[in-house]
């Protein structure tokens, strides 16, 4: 929608793209992922170990990952191995896996943070009994980035979630699987998300021997 010119609200006001690279962010490499948890481990930050795990397993988008509850990922006194969300843009139920190595830096995490059932995994820290803001989980993957020597322009809080699905995808060249574990409700969705191409779809085929 324009406006006219003689808006002052939008006189001399940048827009809000302005010398920022918009797009699809980039996944991260399996060197990138061992870059950052040795960053973390380092200058040891559990939570943010945590956190970064769990983004990368759960494939979640950064509002939906912020509110998970210490009861959907414990059972008893251990981590689950599986555990289901409802999408806040959806409104439907997505799964995931909690890898070893991902329940390891989860149950190190929790023993810190101590809390009941019914609390976030990871709280605000304004306010403990709400969940950390989307725009400080950005604020953290952006110094997480930084250590590492990557480009914001290039990664951020979509990078995590789009990672182990594009793993997943180079993998076995199956859509179908990646449309499950990220929630997608159409299989056109999942397509434009990874950048499948013909490309892609060539060397698959050229994969198959009949």
């Amino acid at each position: 929608m324009g406006h006219s010119i003689f808006d002052d609200a939008s006189r001399d006001r940048a827009a809000w793209n302005a010398g920022k690279k918009v797009g699809t962010k980039r996944p991260f490499t399996q060197k990138q992922i061992w870059a950052v948890r040795f960053f973390l481990d380092r200058e040891r930050r559990v939570r943010d170990r945590a956190l970064f795990d769990l983004a990368i397993d759960s494939k979640l988008r950064g509002c939906d990952l912020v509110k998970i509850k210490i009861r959907d990922v414990v059972a008893g006194p251990e981590i689950r191995t599986r555990a289901i969300v409802i999408q806040q843009k959806t409104g439907r139920p997505v799964q995931f896996e909690i890898t070893s190595d991902v329940r390891a830096s989860l149950l190190a995490w929790l023993e810190r943070r101590r809390g009941s059932i019914e609390d976030y995994v990871f709280p605000s820290r304004a306010d403990h009994t709400r969940h950390m803001s989307t725009r400080q989980y950005a604020r953290l993957v952006d110094e997480w980035l930084a250590a590492i020597g990557l480009r914001p322009e290039e990664y951020g809080t979509h990078s995590l979630r789009r990672t182990k699905a594009s793993m997943i995808y180079r993998a076995t060249g199956n859509i179908r699987a990646i449309q499950i574990l990220l929630g997608h409700s159409k299989i056109e969705n999942t397509v434009r998300y990874l950048g499948v191409d013909v490309e892609d779809a060539l060397l698959l085929a050229e994969r198959t021997e009949i």
